[in-house]
């Protein structure tokens, strides 16, 4: 019905880049997805699941204080795909990542977002 479906993620070294991509797709999603929002989350061992990026309808991108000068969110709604490049990576962004959609406001709750991906796995190291 729905697919959520991260890629891109790897082990990298500190102040290396790497830009992950998602794309949602099924009957459900593909027709409307470019009417929500499309975010990205990450959550370390340990913690909880935080917000990372998100990027509404529209264009408007919002960005975690943690990451705002260093990833950024980006979206192709013809293609129902969202990006995030993510600069100058540090070893506390190490965390599974995983895009989520399905809500028309870009929350920065995990709880409001219907589809989620499986995640993918960035591991950065000194």
């Amino acid at each position: 019905q729905a697919q959520v479906v991260e890629s891109g993620g790897g082990s990298v070294q500190a102040g290396d880049s790497l830009r992950l991509s998602c794309v949602a797709s099924g009957r459900t999603v593909s027709r409307t997805v470019s009417h929500w929002a499309m975010s990205w989350f990450r959550q370390a061992p340990g913690k909880e699941r935080e917000f990372v990026a998100a990027v509404g309808r529209s264009g408007t991108v919002y960005s975690a204080d943690s990451v705002k000068d260093r990833f950024s969110i980006s979206r192709n709604n013809a293609s129902n795909m969202v990006y995030l490049q993510m600069n100058r990576l540090r070893l506390e962004d190490t965390a599974v990542y995983s895009c989520a959609t399905g809500t028309r406001v870009p929350y920065s709750e995990p709880r409001e977002y219907a589809y989620w991906g499986r995640g993918s796995q960035v591991t950065v190291s000194s």
